[in-house]
């Protein structure tokens, strides 16, 4: 069902994974352009809903990219750096996906599917995102600082490596996709590193005792969803076309402020 926020008649909420609400929708507003980020993106979730998963991840995708081709609507997918193994980073868009998830295979069929439907169809794989807190939101950040402020521990983990994304430089990026129909670009952060590195700039930036983070390993926490050890990726094309990743300092210290 489409229901539109009295506080801003633009925005509509809409379940994707309803054909016909959608091809409603479509017709009823005719967007100049789509980016479609809807998804069940958590790995475990995935995993243990594999249903919900591919109907959400896939067919829905299909649903939206069907009709973005009927109507000639501009359409940027968002993808993950989750279709990757993790055995052979850094990924530019010329290596070859091979997920070891749930999450990582639906979102690696939807890329395939959707090129079939409508070649024009620009794709981005996002890294791990993280930014201020919003109406709609928040991240994995919000839940370790305020862990961190009322004193308690964080486990870590040293042995999975992402490039992370500021979520104001991938909206832009995404915004720039739009451009660039038919592209494949990843949207990553300049930097490469852990979960407990990026804990420990974390810390450094927003005053925490970093004696409360503690570092651990992938096979010390019983996890539904296989997680790939490093899919830090190479974003240099999307930076050729103007895309400015910041650096983690400065993305923590733009959250900060």
């Amino acid at each position: 069902m489409e229901m539109s926020n009295a506080a801003d008649p633009n925005f509509h909420t809409l379940d994707l994974t309803d054909a016909q609400a959608v091809t409603d929708w479509c017709q009823q507003n005719r967007p100049n352009g789509v980016i479609h980020t809807a998804a069940l993106s958590k790995p475990n979730h995935c995993e243990q809903e594999p249903e919900l998963s591919y109907r959400v991840n896939v067919t829905a995708s299909e649903t939206l990219t069907t009709l973005c081709r009927d109507y000639q609507i501009p359409l940027v997918f968002t993808s993950t750096d989750q279709v990757f193994d993790g055995k052979a980073a850094p990924y530019d868009e010329s290596s070859t996906p091979n997920p070891i998830n749930v999450y990582g295979r639906h979102k690696w069929t939807a890329e395939q599917r959707i090129r079939e439907i409508y070649p024009a169809v620009t794709i981005c794989r996002l890294p791990l995102l993280y930014g201020p807190s919003s109406s709609y939101s928040t991240c994995f950040v919000q839940d370790f600082l305020g862990r961190l402020k009322m004193g308690q521990s964080l486990s870590l983990f040293e042995d999975e490596y992402r490039t992370p994304a500021y979520v104001d430089d991938v909206a832009a990026g995404l915004l720039l996709a739009l451009e660039h129909p038919g592209t494949l670009l990843h949207l990553g952060g300049l930097d490469r590193l852990s979960r407990y590195e990026f804990g420990l700039k974390m810390a450094e930036i927003f005053g925490f005792d970093s004696c409360l983070l503690e570092s651990c390993r992938q096979a010390d926490v019983t996890m539904a969803a296989p997680r790939p050890a490093d899919v830090s990726v190479n974003s240099q094309r999307a930076m050729d076309l103007g895309n400015c990743p910041r650096s983690i300092e400065e993305g923590l210290r733009a959250m900060q402020e």
